[in-house]
């Protein structure tokens, strides 16, 4: 790791800044801290640096939002990402920064369109239905750690499940961009914000936490990344605390909107890295 200049520190600092919020917030939008990384570091570093400041994240997120994870979710998604986890350790034995970067770029920006088609076919067949059923009330939050409703096939479940499990493993492991890919996952399965995060914020802490073995053996944490760490951790605070502040501040359409365009943008800056 090369002499760091004040303003590449200053970008870093703004970026750890970043995740505090998007543990707290808007989870797809630390991609936008990958990409900041990758631009200053060289690709295969930056993950190792960027671990230990995503797992900081994780735990302010979860000291926050612990009592609204949906644990069947968790269970149901632990073993495909385990998966996913190896398969990208392997991955990353062989590949360039380039390949994996055009890799995961591609992977973000295909599952976006995938989740946007389902969430257009399925307003189309329920709006009919809901409009004669609806009731007062029916947009509020559900109870902390309620299931997301919905027709859902428990076959289609599974596969689902499997499916954002796997590539969210791979991704996390490659570059730490499984944030996005979870984000899609829950989105889909009908998460309201609270649920969203609180299920998001445990499911990273005990992924990122796996990972750091695997990071260690791969030579990508080392005494030099974690002095950079040490400097860089202090600004996952004021902006997980921002997070929060402004969480309740973002309505359900808003707030998915804004996953999915930060889902975007990172999957492009990904791709054309």
């Amino acid at each position: 790791m090369d002499t760091i200049t004040l303003w590449q520190l200053a970008a870093l600092a703004a970026a750890s800044l970043l995740v505090g919020f998007s543990k707290t917030a808007v989870s797809g939008s630390n991609t936008i801290s990958l990409a900041v990384f990758a631009a200053v570091l060289p690709a295969r570093e930056s993950t190792g640096v960027l671990l230990p400041i995503l797992i900081a994240g994780d735990i302010l997120a979860v000291l926050v939002y612990r009592r609204h994870a949906h644990w069947p979710t968790l269970l149901r998604l632990f073993p495909t990402v385990a998966a996913g986890v190896v398969a990208g350790t392997v991955f990353m034995m062989w590949a360039d920064d380039s390949v994996m970067s055009t890799s995961i770029g591609f992977i973000l920006l295909l599952m976006t369109g995938v989740t946007l088609r389902r969430r257009r076919t399925e307003a189309r067949a329920d709006g009919s239905e809901d409009a004669r059923t609806a009731v007062p009330g029916a947009g509020a939050e559900p109870p902390a750690g309620a299931a997301p409703a919905g027709p859902v096939r428990s076959g289609a479940k599974r596969f689902r499940a499997r499916s954002y499990g796997t590539l969210g493993g791979f991704t996390t492991m490659v570059a730490n961009a499984g944030g996005p890919v979870m984000s899609l996952y829950l989105l889909s399965a009908g998460f309201c914000k609270l649920g969203f995060l609180g299920t998001s914020a445990w499911f990273f802490l005990i992924v990122n936490t796996a990972k750091v073995p695997f990071s260690v053996g791969l030579g990508l944490i080392d005494t030099r990344s974690l002095l950079l760490d040490a400097a860089l951790v202090l600004f996952v605070i004021p902006g997980a605390w921002l997070g929060r502040a402004c969480v309740g501040r973002i309505d359900q359409k808003l707030f998915e909107r804004i996953v999915i365009g930060a889902t975007v943008v990172g999957g492009l800056q990904l791709l054309l890295n």
